[in-house]
């Protein structure tokens, strides 16, 4: 299983897939965050979901992490298509075949991947992380906000707090993106429905529908990487989420297990 993971993560450094999501997770990064602390002043909504974000929260403890907290469900976007894609295409390119001849037990190679892959993630979060930071300090001046509050106990102790939601909700949508993967064995296809199932058809649902929210899987990811809302607590999203990913996670496992490979 070792060997599998440090060859998966041999893959994922790869300057293709490495450098362009890097590029696209640095980009979303400083544009929600400049779009946060630029607009602070205009009266306007300046945050998620059209919410007004003022002086006085941004000078909170809030402040240090809210631009990094908005890219929270991007990252678990991130993270379901790397997961989806670096899983379906070994059936794909045929490179199954090959790796089972080297390690036949198919648990430890799933293993191996998932966690090489959850490795990266943790990466890409270090790199949002830190990109949303360092944006909030230097216009945190420009739009007269105190960042005194940011650097204090509580103020840390939330960021290392967010840092673990999100890699949570980041982790549970790459699982999704996993399970996907090894369902439909097409990279295009695995994330393409996990894409339209998260982005459109679950808001679209939950508007139709607002008390079917509490149930939906890609809701239920987000709010763990938002540290729970008012409508949904941090507890029930993780036990709802857990239930979802094990549960798929059973099948897929069993299915990946007894599958016949071909060439």
């Amino acid at each position: 299983m070792i060997r599998m993971m440090f060859g998966e993560l041999r893959k994922l450094r790869r300057k293709t897939l490495l450098i362009p999501t890097l590029i696209g997770v640095a980009l979303l990064t400083a544009f929600f965050t400049s779009f946060v602390f630029l607009r602070v002043h205009s009266g306007k909504p300046n945050g998620a979901r059209g919410v007004l974000i003022t002086n006085d929260f941004l000078s909170g403890k809030n402040g240090l992490v809210y631009g990094f907290q908005i890219m929270g469900f991007f990252l678990g976007i991130v993270a379901l298509c790397v997961f989806a894609s670096q899983t379906a295409q070994e059936y794909s390119l045929g490179t199954l075949r090959n790796i089972l001849v080297r390690q036949p037990s198919r648990l430890k190679i799933l293993m191996g991947k998932y966690f090489a892959m959850a490795f990266f993630t943790i990466w890409l979060e270090i790199a949002s992380a830190v990109f949303a930071l360092s944006i909030s300090f230097a216009l945190a001046p420009h739009s007269a906000i105190s960042t005194r509050a940011w650097l204090t106990t509580p103020g840390l102790q939330l960021l290392g707090e967010t840092f673990i939601n999100i890699f949570l909700g980041t982790l549970a949508f790459g699982t999704l993106g996993m399970i996907l993967g090894l369902l439909f064995r097409s990279p295009i296809t695995s994330i393409s429905i996990g894409v339209l199932w998260c982005l459109i058809l679950e808001n679209i649902l939950g508007a139709v529908i607002s008390s079917t929210t509490k149930w939906l899987p890609g809701a239920n990811f987000a709010n763990i990487s938002q540290g729970g809302t008012s409508i949904i607590s941090y507890e029930r999203s993780l036990v709802t989420s857990g239930t979802y990913l094990l549960f798929g996670a059973i099948v897929v496992a069993i299915l990946f297990k007894n599958r016949d490979v071909s060439n």
